[in-house]
């Protein structure tokens, strides 16, 4: 079982999602905007980032709290979801773990407490999967950087009060000796944010961003300079945990909503669910949704107990991602053309589904790197 904290925050997380989180849905999909003011309600209870310690607002309940909260939330509603991700993720997790204490006070507490939002600017157009032909430069001048460069894809970046950028500071050291990480705040001259408009996960607000002769001051640097790459792999680590419970959570509510269906829709004198290809259909489901719940909350388990996790966590997001968008599609199967009815909660499902094997670094890319660590050498 879980441990007892875990099952009572899982309990008031779920309670909290079905009669709060439910109240935004409609408004935010079709606004496409995060709804900050859930943000805020979320932050004073000390539900946005169970992970982080209770003196600091969280809920000291590791990454494994913050599995359940994503899970939770993102069965009510993905794209939500996903902008709380990235507080107490990645738009966090190099400050939290590396940052001065300054930082730490007026950055990451603040999103804690839901009264700043964050972003994390690492993709760009040319540097996607290939994390390590980032194009952004920081070049020190005096007591200032001044950054370059167009990032791409940028979660929450339309909203956020700062931002956690990589870029490099000495090209000839490459990726692991040479990317730096920066804090730059909103206002600052020279930092433009473009919303973008996706298909999917229309409350997960996108952005790209352009940096042009930004000056940051030093104070702004995180951790130590050209040690940004390694703090950029220990931040995606974790990410690719907590996305594989929003992915979870995801293929839970497409789930919950066909077996619901299968048991209510009669054709030819019957329940649909009786007719074995659809009762096959979802048996799978519940068998690949446990089996990727179970991956993911063990490689949380393993990043809270302080051991190796990478490998475990590309599995998990492997899985969980795949699981998704196959019961996406399986959903969107079984529920026919009510499915594709826009106000039919199935479509959403399937359209936000189909981000998942590709958020958050591919599954060719988790493949990879699972491979690597078998000790093959995939080119």
């Amino acid at each position: 079982d879980l441990p007892e904290e875990h099952q009572m925050f899982q309990k008031a997380i779920r309670d909290f999602a079905e009669k709060e989180v439910s109240l935004y849905v409609n408004e935010c999909e079709d606004s496409h905007e995060m709804p900050m003011e859930l943000f805020r309600k979320m932050g004073k209870l000390g539900y946005l980032c169970p992970s982080y310690p209770e003196e600091m607002g969280g809920g000291g309940l590791g990454k494994l709290g913050d599995c359940l909260l994503y899970e939770e939330v993102s069965r009510i509603n993905a794209g939500i979801a996903g902008s709380i991700m990235i507080q107490g993720g990645v738009g966090t997790y190099a400050i939290y773990k590396h940052g001065t204490e300054k930082q730490i006070n007026d950055c990451v507490i603040p999103v804690i407490k839901g009264e700043k939002i964050t972003a994390f600017a690492l993709s760009e157009p040319n540097a996607g999967s290939d994390a390590a032909a980032l194009q952004s430069t920081a070049v020190k001048n005096g007591d200032t950087y001044v950054l370059n460069g167009t990032k791409m894809f940028i979660t929450c970046s339309p909203k956020a009060d700062f931002m956690i950028v990589a870029a490099y500071t000495d090209k000839s050291k490459g990726a692991t000796g040479g990317v730096t990480l920066f804090i730059v705040e909103k206002g600052t001259p020279g930092l433009t944010v473009n919303k973008l408009h996706k298909i999917a996960m229309y409350p997960n607000e996108a952005g790209e961003v352009f940096l042009d002769e930004c000056r940051i001051p030093v104070e702004n640097v995180i951790g130590e300079v050209g040690k940004g790459f390694r703090y950029l792999m220990q931040t995606l680590a974790a990410g690719r945990i907590v996305h594989s419970s929003l992915s979870v959570g995801l293929a839970q509510a497409a789930y919950e909503a066909s077996l619901e269906h299968a048991k209510t829709r009669v054709q030819f004198g019957k329940p649909i669910g009786c007719n074995q290809g659809i009762a096959f259909k979802i048996s799978r489901m519940a068998i690949d949704i446990e089996a990727a719940r179970w991956m993911t909350y063990r490689a949380a388990w393993l990043l809270d107990n302080g051991r190796e996790c990478n490998t475990e966590a590309s599995m998990a997001k492997v899985m969980s991602s795949e699981t998704c968008v196959n019961i996406g599609n399986e959903a969107m199967q079984i529920h026919g053309g009510y499915g594709f009815m826009t106000d039919s909660p199935i479509q959403r499902f399937w359209r936000d589904s189909r981000t998942r094997t590709v958020t958050e670094g591919t599954t060719e890319i988790q493949l990879t790197v699972i491979a690597r660590a078998l000790g093959l050498k995939p080119s």
